[in-house]
């Protein structure tokens, strides 16, 4: 007995497990036809181009640039911010789908690509002046900038409020001085959404260029995970950051976190895209491996873990769409966001050990 995306609903049925079975709501109609043509046409792109050479990155620690205008192209960068600024103008179950497929290919190029939108773009969009908008994101939406955002300290993770980052008003300019780290894509970034507290200690936050005296970017090497992903730290050294580069809006320790909420709703459609691709993977290496003289595809305890990640892939693209629906109607809540995140990340991992399992010695 296995569960599959059969039409517009699911319906359990007796039958072997194949490939049409993995749920990618190709016949429903939670989908619309614009959503499906994003969705395929990602899927495309990532199988020319990510998935035949992104094993080889990953075994060096390097991150592919190359792909970077091809990212653009394809609307990766600011898929929800409006057409007029260099964006997509999509919706968010769009924006949703397109982290769905690239994390298929790899969760580090996922990464750059949520950073760009939900984690530089969003913030400028959301929290900057016009003119800020109308210089920055064109560039950022077509990859001749690239972004990255600065809130995580090394001593100062999960408690972001405690930031020692800071800077000071000197007139004509502000002084910054600080630290951050585990900052995804900062080895190349051009501009810096950068989070620090005033001399009042209000948390507020600063677009910081590349080119300004004392700002470094110095890299994250030996990663054991995401090794695909460009990491490294921000480093501020008296660094005069012009008094325009100021997000006005941007104000207190909710700005920063309603941007991780954007970042968080990415990351629940591209777990779902990883753990999409170990159960294909543990698929057709089960009806390629052969022992006892059949496959071990045929073996009930192999076909039950089948059934389980197929059915868990399902749960988890249901509570994803569901999700998107409620940011369209702009009422998603952060809790919403982070549950998402939570539950799917934690079927990924699942998803990814049993694969393992199935793999066996090939898994290691």
């Amino acid at each position: 007995m296995v569960i599959v995306a059969n039409g517009n609903n699911c319906c359990v049925r007796t039958t072997s497990i194949s490939q049409h079975q993995i749920a990618t709501f190709k016949s429903s109609n939670l989908l619309t036809n614009e959503h499906k043509l994003i969705r395929d046409s990602v899927r495309q792109w990532v199988k020319k181009e990510v998935s035949p050479i992104i094993e080889d990155y990953a075994q060096k620690s390097e991150f592919p640039n190359h792909l970077l205008e091809g990212l653009a192209n394809i609307g990766a960068f600011g898929p929800t911010i409006p057409e007029e600024y260099g964006g997509g103008g999509l919706d968010e179950i769009s924006y949703g789908l397109i982290m769905q497929e690239l994390e298929r290919g790899d969760s580090g190029i996922r990464s750059t690509s949520s950073v760009q939108g939900s984690l530089v773009m969003f913030p400028i969009y959301q929290f900057g002046t016009e003119e800020q908008r109308k210089h920055y994101l064109p560039k950022l939406g077509s990859g001749a900038y690239m972004g990255c955002f600065g809130l995580t300290e090394p001593d100062h993770g999960s408690d972001p409020g405690s930031m020692e980052t800071h800077f000071s008003d000197q007139g004509d300019y502000y002084l910054l001085n600080g630290s951050k780290m585990w900052i995804s894509n900062s080895p190349f970034c051009d501009v810096a959404i950068v989070w620090a507290k005033n001399e009042d200690g209000k948390i507020r936050g600063l677009i910081v260029e590349r080119g300004m005296d004392g700002f470094t970017t110095p890299e994250t090497k030996n990663k054991w995970s995401l090794r695909a992903s460009a990491t490294g730290e921000l480093v501020f050294d008296n660094v005069k950051v012009p008094k325009e580069n100021l997000l006005p809006e941007a104000r207190g320790l909710r700005a920063p976190l309603s941007c991780l909420s954007s970042a968080r709703y990415g990351i629940t459609w591209g777990s779902i895209g990883a753990a999409m691709d170990c159960y294909d993977t543990a698929l057709r290496y089960s009806k390629e491996r052969s022992q006892f003289n059949k496959p071990i595809a045929s073996f009930q305890l192999t076909q039950k873990k089948l059934a389980e990640m197929i059915t868990e892939i399902t749960k988890a693209q249901l509570l994803a769409w569901r999700l998107g629906s409620l940011k369209n109607e702009g009422k998603a809540t952060p809790a919403q966001i982070s549950m998402g995140k939570r539950n799917n990340v934690e079927m990924a991992l699942n998803i990814a050990r049993e694969s393992r399992q199935i793999l066996g010695g090939m898994g290691v």
